[in-house]
């Protein structure tokens, strides 16, 4: 078993245990391997070992990746990252999904080269939970409105939310950003008459805590790839 396979073994593991702990199947639960900064060899290797969501936040990274992994015709691609309106176009070519949107005119111009394309996206609403200046994200209170006029945009599709947990060895600092996407997503939930079934939540040091508070996609990149150079 090589290294990489190992630390995905473990992974999962820890995914299981902590469903398990929650009353919840592991197979609510989506892994995201986050390979920015990885070679695309590394890549390769993941896929090889199972991974199929691989997560990017550098467009021209994921655009150089994506061309020398061109073969692996049922990998998918989530950017994660803040995308700014002139790289809309890569998103539209390359994305499965984006999990950062929070602007409307990205949301435009990804609707207006989605519709040329004709093709949709999936989308979740990035949240800024721990309304840390240093943060991209919507605050809480700014949800509500942001979803309304999404709607204008026909070919996103919004899924759910997620959220990047204030930076603490404290748990309950941690607990209480996931808490509040939860308390974000029901309020939506009300309103609508259900969707927003998605929470993107919980990365390397903290997922097994968000699947706890009810992570359906954890980001993980060291535990799964190693420490980065």
């Amino acid at each position: 078993m090589t290294d990489f396979a190992e630390r995905l073994a473990a992974v999962r593991s820890q995914i299981a245990d902590a469903c398990e702990g929650a009353g919840r199947s592991s197979e609510t639960v989506r892994l995201l391997a986050v390979s920015k900064t990885r070679p695309a060899s590394t890549v390769r290797e993941a896929y090889a070992s199972g991974c199929r969501w691989f997560g990017e936040n550098r467009l021209q990274e994921l655009r150089d990746k994506a061309a020398e992994l061109s073969d692996m015709v049922d990998l998918s691609w989530s950017v994660i990252g803040h995308v700014q309106r002139n790289k809309a176009g890569t998103v539209v070519d390359l994305a499965d999904e984006l999990q950062s949107l929070d602007s409307l005119d990205l949301a435009a111009d990804l609707d207006r080269r989605l519709e040329v394309a004709g093709r949709t996206l999936d989308v979740l609403v990035q949240v800024n939970t721990s309304e840390e200046s240093t943060k991209s994200g919507l605050v809480p209170d700014e949800v509500e409105a942001f979803t309304l006029a999404l709607r204008a945009h026909t070919r996103l599709v919004p899924k759910g939310l997620m959220t990047i947990a204030m930076p603490s060895t404290d748990d309950r600092e941690v607990a209480a950003c996931f808490d509040k996407l939860g308390v974000v997503r029901e309020r939506l939930r009300d309103r609508d008459g259900g969707g927003w079934d998605d929470l993107s939540m919980g990365m390397s040091g903290d997922f097994q805590l968000a699947i706890a508070h009810g992570a359906t996609c954890v980001r993980i990149g060291s535990a799964l790839f190693g420490p980065r150079d």
